[in-house]
């Protein structure tokens, strides 16, 4: 992550627990339940933020060892507060290796830190080496073809991230470094050596925005939430809000294999 966003992350996130976190997200709340019964015995969260998704496969997905790594102070925080096992190591330096031996986990989860890496080749080369063949890779960024982007962007000819707009915004804008569209991903972790398995579009449930719709105005909510499923069916994932994709480490990738898309 560039210097001079991490004095922004430690500031949006001073204060904040997971019950009053005001960025939670549908594609936090699917896990563990994306996950094959049993079948991931250690898994890493590489950039995990204050822990939502990594306290939830601690309690939920039985016999399992979940690593939460952060560099963050504020994440560490929370992260120790809540029991799990941390690390804290950069996920950006071309001249240090990730502090495990080869084939270390049977699941690797990125969740919205691809678009912060500036060092991206050495980054995914590391992801490759610690996860053991066969493996998983659990990704997702933000996708800048997806319609919530492509639309206000088309309108207003602006930034996807509006550094004058609050403090998430201001952090986005400082803090990415990589735009991906859905396809993009795709073509990129492959030359890597993961196939696409699946892609998850999950529905609005959970997160914070859509609990606050549901609190203010359930016909709303209920009606959003039924255009979004419709719109999922009908469209293809490039347009999603936020895709979680499926990759596995292979020995070949099979460049005509395409994902599955799985709405939940």
């Amino acid at each position: 992550m560039r210097v001079d966003a991490q004095p922004l992350e430690n500031e949006r996130l001073r204060g904040l627990e997971l019950e009053n976190y005001p960025w939670y997200h549908e594609r936090h709340r699917i896990f563990p339940e994306i996950f094959e019964h049993g079948k991931y015995k250690r898994v890493i969260d590489i950039s995990a933020g204050i822990g939502i998704v990594a306290k939830r496969i601690k309690e939920l997905y039985a016999d399992c060892t979940i690593i939460a790594n952060d560099i963050s102070e504020e994440s560490l925080r929370s992260l120790r507060k809540l029991g799990l096992e941390t690390t804290s190591f950069d996920l950006d330096n071309s001249k240090l290796h990730f502090p495990f031996e080869d084939e270390s986990f049977d699941a690797v989860i990125s969740l919205a830190t691809l678009e912060h890496i500036i060092d991206i080749d050495h980054h995914m080369q590391e992801i490759r080496r610690i996860l053991k063949n066969g493996g998983d890779l659990f990704l997702s960024v933000p996708n800048y073809s997806g319609i919530h982007f492509v639309i206000p962007f088309v309108l207003n000819g602006k930034t996807f991230h509006d550094f004058t707009k609050g403090d998430l915004q201001r952090y986005e804008f400082y803090a990415h470094v990589r735009y991906f569209t859905y396809l993009s991903l795709i073509d990129f972790v492959k030359q890597f050596g993961f196939e696409p398995v699946n892609t998850y579009l999950p529905l609005p449930k959970d997160s914070s925005k859509f609990s606050k719709l549901k609190k203010n105005s359930p016909l709303k909510a209920f009606v959003v939430r039924n255009l979004i499923k419709v719109f999922y069916r009908i469209m293809h994932p490039r347009w999603a809000f936020h895709p979680v994709l499926q990759f596995k480490k292979v020995d070949k990738v099979n460049s005509h294999t395409k994902p599955r898309k799985i709405i939940l």
